[in-house]
């Protein structure tokens, strides 16, 4: 690899081409890239020892003689940029005597004693010697460092008027030991923010607008390499995933950690709706006009799609139209595998929980002991995790042939009471018949049957780990926290007295790093963690809008979406994850379509494939007015939370100018900053750019951040005003269950965690089909868990489901692969 450069782990230049003549930097020296090279100390030695000789090398001949090598190549370069013409037959037993006798200087480059000197010199030409040290002949070679140094003549030859010279070696090791004071300083200067050189994609629309696959398959991407330079990555912060995606690793927050953050945008939306209201899309256009048009750093922070929406109902989460993140196909399936990672992990801990308690109905205190501290050739030691169990139990013992029965009794039971578990198996697939179901009926496991159910693998805490943790440490910490249940005496149960915390954090330690893609106009997107905002806390992580937040700089922008409606994402957004991260938000932009609003004005219901009635395509501003009451809603429910709002009403063909001015003045009139008209979905970022021009000038604003409950609270008086302030409720009604099980987290100490609401998506309250702003209603609480390792404890509103069932049609109908091609086709 010439032109590479070779960096140590940490992506700084490596110091090994400071002192060693290398092809990296002999290339870079061809290609002219001085700033970019170490000039090899010997070579510079050669130049500024004529230099001293007084011999200009301006017209001037020199041979080089030795091997092909990069030091004849750096010498070559060099000399000719003097001026010098340069000979270099190699390494022959006869050097052609013409060329000896053209020579002005003559360079010997490696210890061939058979042709040093070359037979012929002519008077008063300079003879320089970079070899290896020796002696041969009448020549005498001062020896005073070992590789390289000035050839002295004997004095039988000196009357012949050859030139003298001091050594090359101590001049040479000058040199060193100057490009390693460079080398330290270009270190200094390669960890510091680089400023971005972005190359954005054009785009062309079309009307009528292709479908997103077709769009997406349209504009050619850059290789994800290339963006990171132009965004200031280094390649060792890169791990390639192909050719359009890759993670980012963790130490850029570190060699980063002084730069100053951007501004923080947080998109939202109004209650959803069938109809979409378009939060992804939005967050993309938006990030295209702020970079590609009005040449602000930009990037967007979005979570990763579950496949159970993909191949269900909803599709794909890559945006549309003509603001998508890109390859889309790759955006929607597998990704980097990071669900995959928490599928895993998840369902190992949920096997650690049957087994142990399978093994412990089944084995006598002194056969588990056995088995869990092994004799390993003739050795028992106790694992760290199992000497972590040990302090947790106040027994200060290492050696395991020191314990008594009583404290064998207590390492080895855990206890684990069935009715009281709480961890759940999960998969990526929206499968209605796994929501209930009875394990342990094989006639192996001796009667340990138990009935259970799976969660969707988004709604894994695992998941909201990912989403919620700062690092690899903390993540570990986490995974060791979370509670799997609780044992006969009710003391919680964790990973770590499982004692697979370990086994967990290795699954998860590829997906902890954001993965970078790329949008229609190449401005960089980061992808992130995918917790649903109706059954979790509904964001994106937060170690993807700390890293981007450091790369955008300051002035630039980081728009990350918050799930569904401003009443459950923003909130979730705000409570939980701003407390997890420390970052305050400049603005929130709430999305809303006129469509939508119609519905929630009392338009009719929409039915998955068809038509829309005529209330939703032609012009009716009663419905829209009346459906504003929701925008209103969402508005003030942000402003409890003292950050301005921008309204970006996402504009459809059968919009008219009439309902598109109304929602805007309505929008203004309830409080928000501005309210803004916007086409990206037709037009790309240059549809967007008043929307950010807005949303410029309102994360200027002064915020006055507060969160909605303190967290020494009470539960039941958070999830009360969480309810009532948020929702609009009127109280709350908590089922025996859920009381229960609230004492029993108060009891355990965890009392003081955020809420995080499990509540349906599709109104403020806890029906469904209540659209609009209800009033007036009691929020029933029908039972209460806990993500302790998350660190939020999650009431379960209604008859909310944690696990989606696919509809009458899923998606999965219209998705086909062409054999031939390998082409995706149905995904949107």
């Amino acid at each position: 690899m010439l032109f590479g450069k070779r960096r140590d782990h940490n992506g700084s230049p490596g110091h090994e081409a400071a002192f060693r003549v290398t092809d990296l930097n002999v290339g870079r020296l061809v290609r002219g890239n001085v700033n970019e090279c170490f000039v090899p100390p010997v070579a510079s030695a050669v130049i500024e020892l004529l230099g001293r000789h007084e011999a200009s090398l301006e017209g001037k001949t020199v041979l080089i003689v030795g091997e092909s090598g990069p030091l004849e190549v750096a010498l070559q370069c060099l000399i000719q940029r003097k001026g010098g013409v340069v000979l270099s037959p190699g390494w022959k037993a006869d050097i052609p005597q013409k060329q000896v006798q053209q020579a002005d200087v003559v360079v010997l480059t490696s210890g061939n004693p058979e042709v040093m000197p070359p037979k012929g010199l002519r008077p008063g030409s300079i003879v320089i010697n970079c070899a290896p040290a020796m002696v041969s002949g009448s020549f005498t070679v001062i020896s005073a460092f070992k590789h390289s140094f000035f050839l002295v003549l004997s004095e039988e030859l000196q009357d012949g008027g050859i030139s003298l010279e001091a050594g090359v070696g101590p001049l040479a090791a000058a040199l060193r030991m100057q490009n390693a004071v460079m080398s330290g300083r270009r270190w200094v200067k390669h960890q510091q923010y680089k400023q971005w050189h972005l190359r954005c994609l054009k785009l062309q629309p079309l009307s009528p607008v292709p479908s997103d696959i077709e769009i997406s398959r349209g504009q050619t991407p850059k290789a994800i390499d290339q963006l990171a330079k132009e965004i200031g990555l280094l390649a060792d912060e890169l791990e390639m995933y192909g050719r359009t995606k890759a993670k980012v690793r963790l130490s850029l927050l570190e060699r980063l950690k002084e730069q100053p953050d951007g501004k923080y945008v947080l998109v939202a939306g109004i209650t959803p709706t069938p109809l979409g209201e378009g939060k992804s899309t939005v967050t993309i256009g938006l990030v295209q006009a702020l970079t590609a048009h009005l040449k602000s750093n930009s990037f967007a922070c979005l979570r990763q799609p579950s496949q159970g929406p993909t191949f269900g109902v909803k599709g794909g989460a890559a945006g549309g139209g003509y603001a998508q993140v890109i390859p889309m196909e790759e955006f929607n399936l597998h990704l980097t595998g990071d669900i995959h990672a928490i599928t895993a992990a998840n369902n190992l801990l949920a096997a650690a929980i049957d087994a142990r308690m399978f093994h412990e109905a089944s084995q006598t205190d002194k056969a588990l002991y056995n088995r869990l501290v092994p004799s390993v050739n003739g050795v028992r030691k106790f694992s760290s995790i199992q000497v972590a169990r040990l302090q947790r139990l106040g027994i200060n013992k290492t050696d395991p042939s020191t314990l008594t029965p009583e404290e064998i009794n207590l390492f080895v039971r855990l206890d684990i009471d069935p009715s009281t578990i709480s961890w759940q198996r999960v998969l990526d697939t929206n499968d209605r018949f796994l929501r209930k179901i009875t394990v342990g009926q094989a006639s192996t496991e001796k009667g340990h049957a138990r009935q259970t159910h799976f969660d969707i693998a988004v709604a894994s805490e695992i998941m909201a780990i990912l989403a919620l943790t700062d690092g690899l440490a903390d993540m570990k910490d986490r995974l060791g926290r979370m509670v799997v249940g609780s044992d006969k005496k009710g003391q919680p149960v964790t990973a770590d007295d499982l004692g697979v915390t370990g086994a967990l954090a290795v699954l998860m330690k590829d997906a902890i790093k954001p993965t970078l893609m790329q949008t229609l106009e190449g401005t960089p997107v980061f992808v992130h963690a995918g917790p649903f905002a109706n059954i979790a806390h509904g964001n994106s992580s937060v170690l993807a809008d700390k890293i981007a937040l450091k790369v955008v700089g300051e002035g630039g922008f980081v728009v990350t979406e918050a799930g569904f409606g401003a009443d459950i994402g923003m909130e979730k957004f705000f409570n939980i994850k701003c407390r997890a991260s420390g970052l305050r938000p400049n603005v929130v932009v709430l999305v809303a379509t006129v469509r939508a609003l119609k519905m929630h004005g009392g338009g009719p219901n929409v039915t998955a494939g068809a038509p829309l009635s005529k209330e939703y395509t032609e012009e009716n501003l009663t419905l829209v007015e009346d459906g504003c009451s929701n925008l209103k809603k969402q508005i003030q429910i942000a402003h409890l939370f003292g950050v301005p709002v921008v309204v970006a009403l996402n504009v459809f063909k059968t919009d008219s100018t009439a309902e598109i001015d109304l929602v805007c003045r309505i929008a203004k009139d309830s409080g928000a900053f501005d309210a803004v008209p916007c086409h990206h979905w037709s037009r790309g970022g240059r549809g967007s750019i008043e929307l950010a021009k807005a949303v410029k000038e309102a994360a200027n604003q002064q915020i006055n951040f507060e969160f909605t409950y303190d967290l020494q609270m009470p539960i039941v008086e958070k999830i009360r005003t969480i309810a009532q302030r948020v929702y609009g409720a009127k109280d709350i009604e908590l089922s025996p269950e859920a009381q229960a099980k609230i004492d029993c987290y108060n009891k355990q100490g965890f009392g003081a965690l955020p809420i995080c609401m499990a509540k349906t998506h599709l109104s403020l309250s806890h029906q469904p089909d209540k659209k609009g702003v209800p009033s007036g209603f009691i929020l029933p609480i029908r039972d209460v868990r806990a993500s302790i390792g998350a660190g939020f404890i999650y009431p379960l509103v209604g008859t909310m489901s944690t696990m989606p069932g696919l509809p009458t049609r899923p998606c999965f109908y219209d998705i086909d692969l062409d054999p031939d091609t390998e082409e995706i086709t149905g995904l949107f």
